[in-house]
């Protein structure tokens, strides 16, 4: 178990720096794993750049935002989100909440994010927009608390992606592998969504059957693999 640990915190310090290189992650945002020792418990890095995220900064959290291990380093101030949907989502290992400008829109308009090429079809059909003032008034638009959490969990819903209105989005997958991958062609999904409506068409977006075919190919051991090992070839051993 502690060699499975190990691996599971590298992978979460890889991710950081992967989502980083994309974009995905500036020097905000943060990816974290729940612990395969106890279920309630979950790994996220201490507050820290991700790209300059490795294991030795990881901290260990329960659901009620207590750090096991007495670490004094200042933590994510929303580290609540992790804990709200991991409590809601058993099936749910690993998480990423970012604030990729290219989100932004479609959580301030009408439009609706769809899955418009194949890549892209882990995000789902429908992804909700949660409105952090519908239920909590104006605040800084950040997720403090486990009462905020649990409600952007129940607009997240069984799926993987919960758009933040006027914030970012929430991703929460099966793995870390699974969350990085589907955080990079979210993006990509976006850009390629934009650009056909702004030059004046009308995307011809997946349909369900398509999304469901497309999300069991590419969430296949060897797809998945063949991204991780791409992207993570690009942290070297000793930045990880």
């Amino acid at each position: 178990m502690s060699d499975r640990l190990s691996e599971i915190k590298r992978d979460v310090a890889i991710a950081n720096r992967i989502l980083a290189g994309h974009g995905v992650l500036d020097a905000l945002g943060h990816v974290s794993a729940r612990s395969p020792v106890d279920p309630t418990h979950f790994f996220i890095a201490r507050s820290l750049g991700p790209e300059l995220v490795t294991p030795a900064d990881l901290q260990e959290f329960t659901f009620d935002g207590r750090e096991v291990d007495g670490d004094p380093r200042p933590p994510y101030a929303e580290r609540a989100i992790h804990a709200g949907i991991y409590a809601a989502r058993p099936d749910v290992l690993a998480i990423c909440h970012n604030h990729a400008p290219s989100v932004i829109p479609f959580g301030i308009t009408g439009l609706q994010l769809r899955p418009v090429f194949h890549m892209a079809a882990t995000i789902g059909e429908h992804i909700p927009v949660w409105d952090i003032a519908a239920e909590f008034g104006d605040t800084d638009l950040l997720v403090r608390s486990r009462e905020q959490a649990d409600s952007l969990a129940r607009a997240l819903g069984a799926g993987r992606v919960v758009l933040m209105r006027g914030h970012g989005c929430a991703v929460a997958c099966a793995t870390v592998q699974e969350v990085v991958f589907t955080c990079v062609y979210l993006q990509v999904n976006v850009h390629l969504q934009l650009q056909t409506l702004s030059a004046g068409g009308e995307p011809r977006y997946l349909s369900s059957g398509e999304i469901e075919r497309a999300t069991t190919t590419l969430l296949q051991p060897l797809t998945q693999e063949r991204t991780w090992t791409t992207w993570s070839q690009r942290i070297t051993p000793s930045d990880a």
